[in-house]
């Protein structure tokens, strides 16, 4: 089944208010009249208003990095799904590994956020994937498989049409090293096969998978064409305009 590719970029930490202005700015010009595939940033919450407005009209989507999943209330330095939404985000990244390794997320935590997410329409971006100790250990496909399960329990099948997942090898992520294509097309074949027992066919065939970890323009082209790999989540890459632009026109 041909699935429309989908490119995001992870912003992280990076990028003050006019910064963000300037790339984003230069991402529509490099972009304009792309149509192969969907394109979106995650900017830092700050960033995000400045970011939709620039991209407003534009074949450009916008998403926050994370999202709680209370409506309002007193939980100081959360963000929730209505301020997103008003900030002009069409999507949110739930379950990245930086989120779990430096923030304490756990399944249940990323499964509330994604339920969050989607009850105010957003479109979700559920982040899987191991350690460099758990591949080494060889226990891949049980980690991925735990998380997935966890990310996605009570999940609807309407409601998994606004879902993408990434794959993200935490060993790749930020080290420069990255995942062979057989080793990340292994992986997605994995995902596809528990979402598959999870909600059938039709749902798997149809879900996009992204591969993220170190993704540049010189390895994207090779990553991004493996049969079960349907975009990318650049971290990195995603900060300078020309490389992001390259990585999103490498996807099939």
């Amino acid at each position: 089944m041909a699935r429309r590719s989908f490119v995001a970029g992870n912003w992280k930490m990076n990028k003050t208010p006019e910064e963000t202005r300037a790339l984003v700015a230069a991402l529509r010009e490099t972009l304009a009249g792309y149509t192969s595939g969907d394109v979106a940033v995650f900017p830092a919450f700050p960033c995000l208003i400045p970011a939709a407005e620039v991209l407003r009209g534009s074949n450009i989507g916008v998403g926050a990095q994370n999202i709680y999943w209370e409506k309002s209330g007193a939980f100081t330095g959360e963000v929730s799904g209505p301020m997103i939404v008003g900030s002009g985000c069409q999507y949110v990244i739930c379950g990245h590994s930086e989120r779990r390794q430096f923030f304490s997320e756990t399944d249940q935590t990323v499964n509330k956020r994604i339920k969050a997410a989607l009850s105010f329409n957003l479109k979700v971006i559920a982040c899987v994937g191991e350690s460099k100790d758990e591949r080494l250990k060889n226990v891949t496909r049980d980690v991925v498989k735990r998380q997935v399960e966890g990310a996605l329990a009570g999940l609807t099948a309407e409601q998994m049409s606004q879902l993408t997942v990434a794959y993200e090898p935490i060993w790749a992520i930020g080290t420069g090293l990255t995942a062979t294509p057989a080793q990340a097309q292994e992986v997605h074949v994995l995902i596809r096969g528990l979402i598959k027992e999870q909600f059938g066919t039709g749902i798997s065939d149809a879900l996009r998978i992204q591969y993220g970890g170190s993704v540049k323009p010189e390895n994207a082209r090779e990553l991004l064409h493996q049969p079960d790999i349907d975009g990318a989540l650049v971290g990195g890459a995603s900060l300078v305009a020309a490389d992001f632009a390259a990585i999103v026109r490498a996807a099939k």
